[in-house]
């Protein structure tokens, strides 16, 4: 067995990377580096990844400097001011004073820096195509000042090979250019994030990770500079086995919350069947089984986006995804799913549809987060839009402003209003999207006139006058 099979064996084993691991000088000096936290670390994209990602390193004592071409957050995070939820103000604050985290808007500095990690969006085409657009003009960027001694790390949701086939050949371009060698004078890697917004138990430093370098020198570098920060490293064989374990992550989430929204609306038509006392009572069985729950449809930038990176790969491969691509079809159908809903609590009003008002808690895609991005709920208000109703508003303690893309690449504002029980009682249909801790479920239930509750947030009111004006998603009409 020759060393590169005895390798991706020991890895596909335990995930260990062999200490033994021949390294180069640079490989040396970038691991001595790493550990005496004397390594620059570069972020590139200070996003809801990117940003939190920079915090762990600098609170690690790293000099870390922040890349996002946005201006206008670069200075808002060098004056101090924090502009993520789930992280602390005045812990970004004081790093900012210590002054071992700053930001720019340049990669003039970029020679300085000893590992990059590329943290910037991933998205799609108007064709459900992969956008690498801003992972190549980022890696371009940091190609310009390539040295010996750098590891870059992609850690961008993306296809299987977008490391090997994106990232590193624009990288051996520049590397061609001043005489360096991949693997021996600089380093690549792919290592996905695992950032859960929200999540207050599951934060950076105790989820556990996977890295995937091109050689076992890049695998052996990524793993020691994610271990200064994480509690756990798992090495995998290549980038491609990385990337592809992130796409299971999500699109397992994907097609299970499918399921259980298609078996919703089937909920629906038997009637006296809810799916969530059904989800309820599975979960009793204490193996073999894991809950999902129905909701409004996908949000956030990954999952909802995810099937559609596997099932372009798949078609260039002549593979068909089957499975998958019903499970998104059945996801984004949800949203109007939902808005007939609506439409059948505003029949049960004394009013026309035309001249019927909605009222919208929480256009955040999950709850107690600021994250609007392919919220269910801009599908949602577009649908009552074009259904005739024109005063729609909405209220998100955590979005103080929200806007919705419309026809034909416009844009339109919706209103916010104050959520009290006289904004309530105004409104003659109200959605709950998301199911943010600070709606008071009783006050809801006791002054809006009719509702569609899409994330069972109402569960507690069991007043049978007020769960008549209810219609939960997949709760077969009770």
């Amino acid at each position: 067995m020759d060393f590169d099979t005895a390798f991706a064996s020991s890895l596909a084993t335990n995930g260990a990377v062999p200490e033994d691991v021949d390294q180069s000088p640079a490989a040396q000096q970038l691991a001595r580096r790493l550990e005496t936290k004397t390594a620059t670390i570069g972020v590139v994209g200070l996003g809801y990844v990117g940003l939190p990602l920079a915090v762990e390193y600098a609170d690690q004592g790293f000099s870390t400097i922040g890349i996002d071409l946005d201006e206008e957050r670069v200075g808002q995070l060098n004056a101090g001011d924090n502009y993520l939820d789930d992280l602390d103000d005045a812990r970004v604050r004081c790093l900012v004073q210590d002054e071992v985290l700053e930001s720019t808007a340049t990669y003039a500095d970029s020679g300085d820096i000893d590992v990059f990690f590329i943290c910037v969006p991933t998205p799609v085409t108007d064709t459900n195509e992969p956008d690498t657009s801003y992972i190549e003009g980022a890696t371009a960027s940091i190609a310009e000042h390539l040295r010996p001694g750098q590891l870059v790390v992609l850690k961008s949701t993306t296809y299987p090979d977008t490391t090997g086939g994106v990232v590193q050949p624009i990288l051996e371009e520049a590397a061609q250019k001043k005489g360096l060698t991949l693997g021996e004078d600089y380093f690549l890697a792919h290592s996905p994030e695992r950032i859960d917004p929200g999540n207050e138990e599951y934060t950076t430093a105790n989820t556990p990770i996977v890295a995937g370098g091109v050689t076992e020198a890049c695998t052996h570098l990524t793993k020691k500079a994610l271990e200064q920060i994480v509690s756990e490293v798992h090495a995998v064989s290549n980038p491609k086995v990385s990337e592809m374990e992130k796409l299971l992550e999500n699109i397992f989430r994907s097609v299970n919350i499918a399921l259980v929204n298609e078996l919703a609306q089937l909920c629906d038509r038997i009637g006296e069947v809810s799916m969530w006392e059904v989800v309820q009572a599975a979960s009793t069985k204490p193996f073999g089984f894991m809950p999902f729950y129905p909701g409004p449809g996908l949000g956030g930038h990954c999952i909802p986006i995810d099937p559609h990176y596997l099932s372009w790969l798949a078609r260039k491969h002549d593979f068909e995804t089957s499975f998958i691509t019903l499970s998104a079809r059945i996801n984004e159908g949800m949203p109007f799913y939902v808005a007939e809903s609506i439409i059948e609590a505003i029949a049960r009003q004394p009013v026309q549809l035309s001249n019927a008002s909605v009222l919208v808690l929480g256009v955040a895609f999950k709850r107690n987060v600021d994250d609007t991005r392919h919220s269910p709920a801009g599908p949602i208000i577009r649908q009552l839009q074009e259904k005739g109703i024109d005063t729609i508003r909405y209220h998100d303690p955590h979005v103080p402003e929200y806007h919705v893309n419309g026809t034909e690449q416009t844009t339109m504002d919706v209103p916010r209003a104050e959520l009290t029980p006289e904004t309530l009682e105004a409104h003659d249909a109200t959605v709950i999207v998301t199911d943010h801790d600070a709606f008071d479920s009783h006050v809801i239930a006791e002054r809006a006139n009719a509702i569609v509750d899409t994330r069972n947030a109402l569960e507690e009111v069991t007043d049978p006058a007020l769960r008549d004006k209810i219609i939960l998603l997949g709760g077969g009409d009770e």
